[in-house]
């Protein structure tokens, strides 16, 4: 019995079977992103989606470097205001149908401003931890004082002694008078200290989080 012979078509020279693997690529290829398959269409809305919301958190500097139409940036500022649940949602919904019209080198630009924000508040984020421990070797070791300035030999060693000397009086009289399950509360050298203490490890750059003690509450 003969056999049938397989449908097809060739290639630069190379035979493609019809419903082959080969053949469905080179479909595609013809046919542009439109016909991308299911999951590539889900990955790409996803993305979309994900970038649309991220712009609610960018901060408007890089916001405004960003090439984006006057309807999406309206949309994103409109989310921003929305406190409903259900209203918000049909927003973002409607952002990232909006999102769906910005070019590739957009969607990578801002990528790319996500990405200097992620990275401006990681630098943040460590600059005020050194604070803090700067803060806590200062009260409690006297020789701290002596390393601190010769980091920072333009400080007011009189003041920050005086400062000191304060904070450590204020931690005697707390821990006389705290009882158990309350929460710790310094006094206003100890905020004072850390103030002056960030503000020197902030000399070379700028604090982009603009953060204090008093936003933190640290113990």
């Amino acid at each position: 019995m003969s056999r049938k012979p397989t449908k097809g078509y060739f290639v630069r020279g190379q035979f493609v079977a019809l419903g082959s693997e080969l053949d469905q690529e080179l479909k595609r290829e013809l046919k542009g992103s439109a016909e991308m398959s299911k999951t590539d269409l889900k990955k790409y809305s996803d993305r979309l989606q994900q970038l649309g919301e991220s712009l609610l958190t960018l901060r408007a500097d890089l916001m405004q470097k960003l090439d984006l139409s006057e309807k999406l940036q309206d949309a994103v500022a409109e989310a921003r205001r929305i406190t409903n649940f259900e209203g918000r949602r049909r927003q973002m919904q409607y952002i990232g149908k909006l999102m769906r019209g910005v070019d590739e080198d957009t969607l990578a630009a801002v990528e790319a401003a996500l990405d200097e924000q992620n990275k401006g508040s990681a630098k943040s984020t460590l600059s005020l931890h050194q604070a803090e421990q700067w803060r806590d070797r200062l009260i409690a070791d006297d020789e701290a004082l002596t390393h601190w300035l010769q980091l920072d030999p333009g400080a007011d060693a009189q003041h920050l002694r005086a400062l000191i000397r304060q904070a450590r009086k204020d931690a005697q009289t707390t821990q006389a008078q705290e009882r158990p399950g309350e929460a710790v509360r310094h006094g206003k050298a100890y905020r004072e200290i850390f103030q002056a203490v960030k503000a020197a490890l902030n000399q070379d750059g700028s604090d982009e989080a603009g953060a204090s003690e008093d936003d933190d509450e640290q113990p």
